[in-house]
């Protein structure tokens, strides 16, 4: 082992955006359980990284207005350094996570997350959240809701757009 490396520790926030309300209305409206609706987030480098209706954004680990994380997911230590995962991040930006390419279902912070989270560790983020979508979509009501929720675009305030606005 190269003592000359540095290593980075990287993590995943998650966050409940219902505040718990999906667990208990889930069975009534989806006809399934859902233990919640997940917003993620990678967290490196002693910044949090996310992706929404705005692109790439950053801030404090905690820093958007969600507040604290409800599940910290270690998900191991990269060797990439911030300097070449925030060049990285700027041609995500201007690429595949453009603001205006986010869609609620198939290209959302999760998918973001997930990605990144492989480029840094090797490794995916857990599958419940990366299969919320498909599960909801595969009920009844989420096939009415779809329409509805398709025009949403989800931002949490309090992040420092790195790149890729809603280049519209």
């Amino acid at each position: 082992m190269n003592k000359d490396v540095v290593r980075y520790n990287v993590q995943l926030y998650i966050y409940d955006l219902s505040r718990g309300m999906a667990r208990s209305l889930s069975p009534i409206m989806l006809g399934k359980q859902l233990d919640g609706i997940w917003h993620t987030a990678i967290v490196a480098y002693g910044d949090e990284f996310f992706y929404g209706g705005e692109g790439i954004s950053s801030c404090p680990p905690g820093g958007t207005m969600l507040g604290p994380p409800d599940t910290v997911v270690e998900l191991g230590e990269t060797e990439v350094s911030e300097d070449i995962f925030m060049e990285y991040l700027s041609s995500l930006g201007e690429s595949t996570y453009r603001g205006d390419m986010y869609r609620l279902f198939e290209h959302n912070c999760n998918t973001f997350t997930n990605e990144v989270a492989q480029f840094l560790t090797g490794s995916p983020i857990p599958s419940y959240i990366t299969d919320l979508p498909s599960e909801v979509l595969s009920t009844p009501f989420g096939q009415i809701l779809r329409p509805i929720l398709d025009s949403i675009h989800i931002a949490p305030p309090g992040g420092n757009v790195i790149n890729g606005g809603r280049n519209v």
